[in-house]
């Protein structure tokens, strides 16, 4: 049985206006990066804009200049002969008191002798067909007469009423739509009208057709030329700004390749002008960047030698010192107080000095590339457990506990044991000495990827930009503060670079605001280790898929793996990635 086929779900109006919206934003936004970032783009949209306003404005002073004159002169030229036909039609127009019976007269001889329209006739052979006559006499009926088939309502009641109360052969001007009878379509026109002999009204239409279709035709072309001019300033514009925009583009592509460790990198010289000299500025810059970074180099590698050299040599007057340290130290129950105490301050002394040489060391191998993992399977609970005992001394004389949170299951990685206690070492002394007697909870989770242990304190935490800060050597917060623990200030930086080893990366962060969850419990600065490594758990073995996640996760909450996803105001967190099986909640 064949299956139905699927009918189409139709889009409601209100789900298309919102993707009509949406495309409508998207292309917005393209639009508002090009514009951000392409300087030639922003030139020449710029001069086309000005250049169109400027020609747009000329273009109508122009025009209105143009029209202006033409019908000026048109008027003037209308005027001029109307009252030259005037004077012709009251000759016309002028009969003697016997003219009704002349009329009458030819009239039966079968002759027509009408002065009006002997008048017409006259004004219509001198027009030339350049304009028409309407003749008005409202005393006799039947006296009126028009030429050209022109519309006799066409004449404006104002205007006839302006020329009757007028004196003789006064004129009056205006501009008038004329109808014709017929066909021909109604056009624009001059009227100029004058009384004549006390009753008749002779008007004289001047057509502007001829007139309206030159001014359309230079209006096309002002519109054609003003056009062309604007696209000939953007094209110049764009030459222009890319003769500048193509250095500047060099230079930019120049220094990104400089900033990328590409110290030989140059720009070439072409000229004299500022943008040679933008060049030159710049070579000399990169030639000085060159060496200046070249001498630090060498300053730094003597630095590091001298630092390796001087550790070593320490060791062998340091062990001769410590032998005979260790022989007061257990000889001064014999002394006087003043003596035995001064034995114990120099074995104190003489085991801080002796870590500091041994993170010295450390830090030099580091600087000459010569530090090495060992990896062995190992239960992360284990490494926690044995970094925890090793800080409880310390948690009990600062009067510190500590709330572990391990899972029941074996939690198996490959990593190097040694350095990651150190690492958990060094972020559990930290959470001790300012965590202000507190509770310190440690919590170790996993998932199929990752596995992560968590130190988290609730002191007071740090101040904004300081999680960058932390691991640098001989960094401290506060410098007025005086170690409590004896620590060398090297040991966060130690701990940075076993996690580099490790070919993953180091966090912290503190301040921030206490999201809910966190709140209940305290808040508390973090950090957080990942390293790349292979995990196992339960026995069951699985590569690397994707390390934790890069930041603090603010949806966590505080029970197995979650927990080490809380952040705060106070603590440390560490986290070792590696692909693990099993279901355990995301770290």
């Amino acid at each position: 049985m064949p299956v139905p086929a699927r009918k189409r779900r139709r889009r409601t109006p209100g789900q298309i206006a919102r993707g009509v919206r949406r495309r409508a934003r998207r292309l917005a936004g393209r639009l508002r990066h090009v514009w951000r970032r392409s300087l030639q783009l922003r030139v020449v949209t710029s001069t086309l804009v000005l250049s169109m306003a400027v020609v747009v404005v000329l273009g109508v002073f122009l025009m209105q200049s143009i029209v202006a004159s033409v019908l000026t002169s048109t008027e003037v030229s209308a005027v001029e002969e109307s009252r030259a036909n005037i004077a012709t039609a009251s000759g016309y127009l002028t009969q003697p008191a016997d003219s009704t019976d002349i009329t009458q007269d030819a009239t039966a001889q079968g002759q027509t002798m009408n002065p009006v329209d002997a008048a017409a006739k006259a004004l219509t052979d001198r027009s030339g067909g350049r304009y028409d006559v309407v003749v008005f006499n409202d005393a006799s009926v039947g006296e009126g007469r028009a030429s050209g088939q022109v519309d006799w309502s066409s004449i404006p009641a104002l205007l006839r009423a302006k020329v009757q109360s007028s004196e003789e052969q006064s004129l009056w001007v205006q501009t008038v739509k004329i109808r014709y009878i017929g066909a021909k379509q109604p056009e624009s026109a001059w009227v100029v009208g004058a009384r004549v002999n006390g009753t008749y009204e002779i008007y004289h239409v001047f057509p502007l057709g001829d007139e309206e279709k030159t001014l359309l035709a230079v209006q096309q072309m002002v519109f054609g030329a003003g056009a062309a001019l604007v696209l000939l300033l953007a094209g110049v514009a764009s030459l222009v700004t890319r003769q500048v925009v193509t250095p500047v583009r060099l230079a930019r592509q120049a220094a990104e390749r400089l900033a990328a460790g590409r110290l030989e990198e140059r720009l070439k010289v072409r000229g004299e002008d500022d943008l040679a000299r933008l060049a030159t500025s710049f070579n000399e810059m990169a030639s000085n960047l060159a060496v200046k970074i070249h001498q630090l180099e060498e300053l730094s590698q003597v630095q590091r030698q001298f630092v390796s050299d001087v550790s070593h040599e320490l060791r062998t007057p340091l062990t001769t010192v410590r032998m005979a340290a260790d022989l007061l130290y257990e000889g001064r129950e014999d002394f006087d107080p003043a003596s035995a105490r001064a034995a114990e301050l120099m074995q104190n002394q003489l085991e801080r000095f002796e870590s500091m040489l041994a993170d010295l060391l450390e830090i030099s191998r580091y600087d000459a590339g010569a530090a090495t993992l060992d990896l062995d399977p190992v239960d992360m609970r284990d490494v926690v457990l044995r970094a925890v005992g090793d800080s409880e001394a310390l948690a009990e004389r600062q009067a510190t506990r500590f709330e572990l949170r391990l899972p029941n299951e074996p939690c198996m990685a490959e990593v190097d044991s040694r350095r990651v206690e150190r690492i958990l070492r060094n972020l559990l002394f930290n959470a001790i000495e300012h965590g202000e007697g507190k509770d310190i909870v440690v919590t170790l989770g996993a998932d199929r990827d990752a596995v992560a242990v968590a130190v988290r304190d609730h002191g007071v935490g740090l101040k904004p930009g300081e999680e960058t800060m932390v691991f640098d050597r001989f960094w401290r917060a506060d410098p007025s503060r005086a170690r409590t623990i004896g620590g060398t200030g090297l040991g966060l930086a130690i701990s940075r670079e076993d996690a580099m080893l490790h070919g993953g990366w180091l966090q912290a962060w503190g301040g921030q605001p206490v999201p809910p969850v966190a709140a209940a419990r305290g808040g508390g600065p973090a950090a957080r280790l990942a390293a790349a490594a292979r995990a196992t758990r339960g026995g069951d073995a699985a590569h690397v898929a994707r390390p934790c996640h890069t930041g603090p996760d603010p949806g966590a909450r505080g029970d197995g793996a979650e927990g080490a996803g809380e952040r705060g105001r106070g603590g440390l967190r560490c986290g070792v990635t590696g692909g693990v099986s099993g279901s355990a909640p995301a770290v």
